[in-house]
């Protein structure tokens, strides 16, 4: 078939040009002789995997992102613990979403009404087997599984400087093999949020608010740093150890996005498809930009200096406020969408530490707020969803998240404790935990923090 049409476009050229044609009506035949074609079924599964495979790297190089972005945001004495529950994260959340995380997510979700899928692990065709459908379910189970790991490194952020090493990876693994999967479930499994028509493209709930909620729950029962919040109501800024590494991390991330978004299309089969994912890529970018010049021109207002830790999580509130529907505004709308995101920013981040709420790198005003808004402005675009659905999925998704991490934080909390002692933290995590300083030269003396 695929000769037969070759062979007949190039007829169809050749005639063109002995009869004096113009070659670019030619060209045009072509190509619509191709549309009516359609895209060979095989060729399709390529594009459509390498998709998968390609946004995968991206997306697992977001875990890098998060990892330099809380190590420039952590004092000197807490870098090294940052980079080690940064690389175990990851770790666990790609063990235990295969272990029973995808398939609770996406197996049997609606089938009798079922509220989430299966209990067991994965599996794909072994080597030298065909795959059915239109990619390799193994390149999937790799895409989705990238997005699970980023849920468990927005609370790792948050909980900085103060929670011990194995409760944090404790309850990393409760979030990434059943909490998440079960929440992802509703919408991305199809289940019952997914048939009331709730909309969340690449996550902006589903991933973004589930990891802030979770930070949030985690936050308030683990209380606040040392020294952070006096009794009389003064803050003392707790400055981090590298602007510059934390600039690294938010270009990092910013440059994930691109896979964190774009290859939720799904699809990269078609003309169509590929377009798709060109406009995703160019609005997720101005939502970025749009978020990073809220942020320095509200700063510059406010507090008549430029904040460059506002600006990063600017970018970054950018990027989760158009995660939710990042194909559909106009260039316009998606600059909105970030502006406000910066704006979220720049408002929630003081109101936190006026509730004592200790988030160490802004995570929660970042992916929590900034989700919310970015799901409750899907319908500004998407006709086909509305506010009372958004408003339904934003309202269970917290639900849910809250109660379920309340339960497991507060069982570890009472069992083998959550916090490190008051002289581990004045120490720091570095070398009551880890044993290694990430600045040995800098650890003695006046110099430690």
């Amino acid at each position: 078939m695929r000769k037969q049409f070759l062979l007949l476009a190039g007829i169809s050229a050749l005639a063109a040009v002995a009869l004096g044609a113009d070659p670019a009506l030619a060209q045009e035949t072509e190509a619509a002789a191709e549309a009516a074609a359609g895209v060979p079924a095989e060729s399709a599964y390529v594009f459509n995997t390498l998709l998968f495979l390609m946004a995968g790297f991206l997306v697992m190089f977001m875990a890098a992102g998060f990892c330099m972005l809380e190590a420039g945001l952590v004092r000197s004495k807490n870098v090294s613990m940052q980079c080690l529950k940064n690389i175990s994260l990851y770790s666990l959340a790609g063990i235990m979403y295969w272990v029973v995380g995808y398939n609770l997510m996406y197996t049997g979700v609606d089938d009798n009404g079922n509220l989430f899928g299966t209990f067991a692990p994965y599996s794909w065709p072994g080597a030298g087997e065909a795959n059915e459908g239109d990619y390799s379910v193994a390149s999937d189970w790799f895409f989705q599984m990238v997005f699970c790991a980023a849920t468990a490194s927005i609370v790792s952020g948050a909980l900085a400087e103060r929670i011990k090493l194995w409760p944090f990876l404790i309850f990393t693994a409760f979030l990434t093999g059943i909490f998440y999967p079960i929440t992802g479930s509703w919408q991305w499994g199809e289940g019952w949020l997914f048939d009331r028509g709730f909309s969340d493209f690449a996550g902006s709930t589903i991933v973004h608010s589930v990891g802030g909620w979770a930070a949030l729950t985690g936050a308030i029962i683990l209380g606040a740093r040392s020294g952070k919040y006096g009794a009389d109501g003064s803050i003392t800024p707790l400055p981090g150890s590298s602007l510059p590494l934390a600039t690294l991390g938010t270009f990092i991330l910013w440059l994930g996005w691109f896979g964190f978004n774009g290859g939720s299309q799904l699809a990269m089969g078609s003309n169509a498809d590929v377009s798709d994912v060109s406009r995703i890529f160019a609005n997720t970018n101005l939502a970025a930009a749009a978020g990073v010049m809220a942020a320095v021109i509200l700063t510059q207002v406010i507090y008549k200096k430029i904040d460059l830790t506002m600006a990063l999580n600017g970018a970054l509130a950018g990027l989760v406020s158009i995660t939710a529907e990042p194909l559909m505004p106009s260039p316009f709308l998606a600059i909105v969408i970030g502006a406000i995101g910066g704006v979220i920013v720049v408002v929630t981040v003081p109101l936190l530490d006026k509730l004592k709420i200790d988030d160490v790198v802004g995570a929660i005003p970042v992916h929590l707020f900034a989700g919310i808004w970015g799901t409750l402005a899907v319908p500004l675009s998407n006709g086909a969803a509305n506010f009372g659905t958004q408003s339904i999925g934003i309202l269970a998704y917290g639900a849910f998240t809250v109660i379920a991490s309340a339960i497991v934080f507060l069982i570890l909390k009472f069992t083998i404790g959550l916090r490190v002692s008051d002289e581990e933290e004045a120490l720091g995590l570095d070398m009551s935990e880890v044993g290694l300083e990430a600045y040995p030269e800098f650890g003695q003396g006046s110099q430690r923090l």
